[in-house]
């Protein structure tokens, strides 16, 4: 087994007030079609993808009518805010997204006279997870000299979502928001606040059990989205493509990984749904290796594993587990 070293450096995310907290997402009956305009009887949420409106769901319950930016089966990263949405987002009574992973709802939710304002990325920490990569023995001195300069030019990852601690951390934020916003109903968001925290807790418990004693610690992913859920379990991600899904890795990157693939034991190459799957084919192809959905749930569609969060979170643990030979 080679020596692994991750390089990551942790950043603290600029301190966001409540009122200035949360991304939110687009559950899978929320459209652009049935939306429901504002002004409605209930607290009217606009969100900006699917992971946030869940929470705006789970949280606001009955007393909130959530919407959501981001149609189902749409590639989040590559939204265009339409002039209906803007008129949308004007007429809400919150707007919840997740700031910088969708430059036009950052954009859109700056410009509009929206009084709360609920941006996740102020709710926990964001981390710079720099390269992917890790290096193998032998080899630290050389690619710290390289890698720490790299490291400067590196975003903040926004897949909070991903690591149950942190997305129950957001709910916390998210659920305080909503109590100042909508006092009326404050007791019933502090209720299921808790409800819904309590059962991310169960759910890191079960991702702790299950990926404690594997085989090797490393997994292969068709981009960078599972560095919080990574680093929160002992693993480390290998990405095929950097943060953004529709990059395109170099031939030096894909050798790269061949090498690593059997240094480290990786058994197989993980794609989503949302995006083209055939760069993580064509490697699995040429290292031999198998391939298998590691989904990062930036949406919901016919064809996820499971019809919300936490369906989909049980389906990953699961393929992880496979991958890495858990015990």
């Amino acid at each position: 087994m080679s020596v692994m070293n991750v390089r990551r450096r942790l950043i603290s995310a600029t301190a966001v007030t409540a009122a200035t907290a949360l991304g939110l997402g687009a559950l899978s009956a929320c459209s652009s079609d049935s939306a429901a305009k504002g002004n409605t009887d209930k607290f009217d949420v606009v969100a900006s993808f699917y992971p946030m409106a869940f929470l705006a769901e789970q949280i606001g319950g009955d007393h909130a009518n959530v919407t959501s930016l981001t149609e189902p089966g749409q590639e989040p990263h590559d939204l265009e805010i339409s002039t209906k949405q803007r008129a949308q987002l004007e007429e809400a009574d919150a707007a919840l997204y997740l700031k910088g992973l969708q430059p036009a709802v950052d954009e859109a939710v700056s410009q509009t006279g929206i009084k709360t304002k609920i941006d996740a990325a102020g709710l926990t920490t964001l981390e710079d997870h720099g390269n992917t990569e890790h290096d193998h023995a032998g080899e630290e001195g050389h690619a710290e000299e390289e890698g720490h300069s790299e490291e400067e030019e590196h975003a903040r990852d926004p897949h909070i979502w991903l690591d149950p601690v942190k997305y129950a951390e957001v709910a916390q934020g998210v659920g305080k928001a909503f109590e100042k916003a909508d006092p009326d109903h404050a007791a019933d968001y502090k209720k299921n606040t808790a409800a819904l925290v309590e059962k991310l807790n169960g759910l890191n418990g079960e991702f702790e059990t299950g990926l404690k004693d594997t085989k090797t610690k490393v997994f292969f992913t068709n981009h960078a989205a599972f560095g919080y859920l990574a680093e929160r379990y002992g693993l480390t991600q290998e990405a095929i493509s950097g943060l953004d899904p529709e990059s395109e890795p170099s031939a030096a990157r894909v050798k790269e990984l061949q090498q690593e693939a059997k240094a480290d034991g990786v058994t197989t190459v993980f794609y989503e749904t949302l995006v083209s799957d055939k760069t993580a084919k064509t490697l699995a192809k040429d290292a031999k290796l198998k391939t298998d959905v590691l989904d990062p749930l930036e949406g919901i569609t016919d064809k996820s594993r499971g019809d919300d969060y936490f369906q989909v979170m049980e389906a990953n643990l699961k393929a992880l587990q496979t991958a890495l030979g858990a015990k």
